[in-house]
C-alpha cells in the first residue's frame, strides 16, 4: 500500500509539473535564419540620449563603435562571425554562434577560441525585427541612467 502512494505520488508530479518555456526556445524560425544568411555591415546605432550618452555593447565596446562593423550569419550551421574596426575604438573580432526562434529573438554568443559554444555560458538575447532582403535590426534592452530602453542595431547587406 505504502509504494503504491509513492507511485501515485511521484506520477502525479511528473506528470503534472509542465516545462517552463524560456525566450531562449530552440524551436527554430528558419525563415527569417535564410533571410538574415550573409554578409552585413551595421550601419547605425541608436537609443534615447545616444548622442549624449556612453553603453558599451556585448561588453567590448561603446555602442557607437559597433557601426560600420561587419557580421557573417550561415544559416545552415548557425555559425558566424563578427569585425569591430572603427578608428578610436578598440579592434575586436569573434566566431559567433547564433539562432532565431520562433518568438522573434536571435540568441547569440560570442566564442573564445578553443572553447565550444556548449561550454561558453554567457550570451545575448536581441529581438529581430524588420527583415527583408537588404536590410534587418537588432533590439537590445539596455539600461541608460536607470531606465530600460531599446538600443537598435541597424544592419545593411554588404
Amino acid at each position: 500500500m505504502k509504494k503504491s502512494v509513492v507511485v501515485l505520488f511521484l506520477f502525479t508530479v511528473f506528470f503534472s509539473c509542465k516545462p517552463k518555456e524560456t525566450v531562449t526556445s530552440t524551436k527554430l524560425d528558419n525563415k527569417t535564419e535564410v533571410a538574415i544568411k550573409g554578409n552585413w555591415r551595421i550601419v547605425s546605432v541608436s537609443f534615447p540620449g545616444s548622442d549624449y550618452l556612453k553603453v558599451t555593447s556585448f561588453n567590448i565596446a561603446d555602442a557607437k563603435c559597433f557601426e560600420g562593423s561587419e557580421w557573417s550569419f550561415v544559416s545552415n550551421n548557425n555559425k558566424g562571425s563578427m569585425l569591430l574596426n572603427k578608428g578610436n575604438c578598440p579592434a575586436y573580432s569573434s566566431n559567433i554562434t547564433w539562432y532565431v526562434n520562433k518568438d522573434g529573438f536571435m540568441v547569440m554568443k560570442f566564442l573564445t577560441d578553443g572553447v565550444k559554444a556548449k561550454h561558453t555560458s554567457s550570451g545575448y538575447i536581441l529581438t529581430v525585427v524588420n527583415v527583408n532582403e537588404t536590410s534587418f535590426q537588432l533590439v537590445d534592452k539596455v539600461n541608460v541612467g536607470g531606465k530600460m530602453v531599446d538600443l537598435t542595431y541597424n544592419f545593411e547587406r554588404k
